[in-house]
């Protein structure tokens, strides 16, 4: 079995090392095709007025010159037509309720369910200034992809995952199936000489009790089951 992997935050991204580690258990090649550099919040962006460069950058390697959703069409179309399962990830920062619509991560994985495929997301969030612990986030999503791998999705759907920030102390979160929370973000802008700076705080955002932005902002791992369409 084949296992596509990639990213939004590019190639050599700690966070696709990450998951490299956590989807190591699951019996399967694992093949790497993820962007050349970080693609951000660039949603569901596809490119079609240009060619596409893919370079072969080691064994089971690919990286790409296109966003995340190029990435995964590039896959199945040709890098690995035969794959089984499509994960995205390990994303430094939350894909909780509406960034499901602007994240590159996201739109990976809904590549991969628009064609058919199992697929699954997976973030960690923090607060501004701390440091992720990828080793304990790679241990966190291995534990999901095991819990998940024999729950069967409904075709067109797959997995959004975000781990929780919390102390290096702490003890491992529980694992949370929820809704996607569907609160719009804030709507805060001020103006500097550049022209208007986005100010609105990310962890103080509106929240739904027992939806996925208040399960992870609580300390718990958020699964979710998203529709393509």
């Amino acid at each position: 079995m084949h296992i596509v992997l990639t990213n939004d935050d590019g190639i050599e991204a700690p966070g696709l090392a990450a998951l490299e580690r956590a989807a190591a258990g699951l019996g399967a090649t694992l093949i790497v095709v993820a962007p050349e550099e970080c693609h951000s919040g660039c949603g569901h962006r596809v490119t079609t007025n240009r060619s596409i460069r893919v370079d072969d950058v080691g064994p089971g390697r690919f990286r790409v010159a296109g966003t995340p959703a190029d990435c995964v069409r590039i896959a199945l179309a040709r890098v690995v037509p035969d794959a089984a399962l499509v994960i995205a990830g390990i994303n430094a920062g939350g894909n909780l309720g509406a960034d499901i619509h602007h994240s590159g991560t996201v739109a990976a994985a809904r590549e991969a369910a628009l064609h058919g495929l199992p697929a699954v997301a997976a973030s960690q969030y923090h607060r501004r200034g701390t440091t992720i612990d990828w080793d304990r986030s790679a241990r966190w999503v291995a534990e999901v992809l095991e819990a998940i791998r024999s729950r069967e999705v409904v075709r067109g759907e797959f997995w959004n995952v975000n781990l929780p920030d919390l102390p290096a102390a702490a003890a491992d979160p529980e694992v949370v199936e929820c809704a996607v929370d569907g609160s719009p973000f804030g709507l805060g802008y001020r103006l500097t000489d550049e022209g208007w700076a986005y100010v609105s705080s990310y962890h103080e955002r509106p929240r739904v009790a027992g939806d996925d932005v208040d399960v992870c902002f609580g300390g718990r791992i958020a699964v979710s089951r998203v529709r393509a369409v």
